[in-house]
Parts: structure tokens; sequence; C-alpha cells
């Protein structure tokens, strides 16, 4: 079996964010069909679509996987399920844990439950800073351009706040 290398945007806003990225981490790292080949640094952002609620901490993380896109997708929901029971209530809204794929090799797929690369990742800060720390030029195959190259475009006209995690001592 091929081994692809995906991308992977993580976040959670209700109870210990911070460990509960940290616990979403070590499910995926004792998968045995996922190896977390790179973590980016943690950060505080400001909630998008849905304003009113707590601040998020979110991350990137490079993986490689023998899953292809539909069943990476099924074993993230299993894991989110785990870590959250209930879900978020609403599209947008709080949650414990977030995974999404931002992009997967080269791929360019558009299903009913699954559209990568991730459609509104070049819109949004609190994915792009994270993935530029562990794969700042991962190839953007619709847009034709690398993250980078995404993150500048955006931060000249947002205003989305993503403030590096410091670590606490």
């Amino acid at each position: 079996m091929d081994q692809h290398t995906a991308y992977l945007s993580i976040g959670s806003n209700l109870g210990d964010k911070k460990q509960n990225l940290v616990t979403a981490i070590n499910l995926l790292r004792n998968h045995d069909k996922i190896d977390v080949a790179g973590v980016s640094s943690f950060y505080k952002t400001q909630p998008q679509n849905y304003t009113d609620q707590d601040w998020f901490i979110n991350a990137a993380l490079k993986i490689k996987t023998l899953f292809d896109p539909q069943e990476l997708l099924a074993a993230l929901k299993t894991m989110e399920k785990k870590l959250d029971k209930d879900g978020k209530a609403f599209r947008f809204g709080p949650r414990i844990i977030d995974l999404d794929i931002i992009y997967y090799d080269d791929l360019i797929l558009k299903t009913e439950d699954l559209e990568i690369p991730h459609p509104r990742l070049h819109k949004r800060c609190f994915v792009l800073i994270p993935i530029c720390d562990i794969g700042a030029h991962t190839f953007h195959p619709v847009l034709n351009l690398r993250s980078d190259e995404l993150l500048k475009k955006l931060e000249k006209q947002e205003t989305q706040k993503v403030i590096l995690l410091e670590e606490e001592a």
C-alpha cells in the first residue's frame, strides 16, 4: 500500500483546550495506519463565523497515512466522537475537538462529505499559520499557490487574531 501525506487542522474551544489537542494527537500517534510526522506550535485563535463563543486553541499536523481520503475522514470522525460524545451542537459551534483534512497529497476531491483541499483554508489564518509552521511550501492544487503565499495574501486583508500560545512554566 502507498503511503500518503496529509495535513490536518486541529482545534478545541471547550474544556481543557490544550489537553484536548494533546489527547487527539496521541490518539493519532497510536493509530496503526497514521504516522504523525510534524506538529505545529499551538495558537490561541479568535472564533470565526460564529463569534459568540470562547477562543480556540488550534494547531496543524503533518501525517503519513495508508488510508485513502474517505477512510482518513472516517478515522478522524471516530476520534472526534471518542473525545466528544455529544459533538458540536451546530455548525461552527463550540467543540471539544475538531479534526479537518486540509491537504492530502496534491489531491483535488469533492464528495458529499469531503472536500480536499479544505474549501475555506485560504480564508483562515488559524489554519494557514500553523500549516506554515510545518509545511509552508505545501501547494494548494486549486489556487496554484503555496501555503505561505496564501497566508501573505490573507494577512494583508484580514484581521483574524492568531496568538502563539506561550509554553507555560
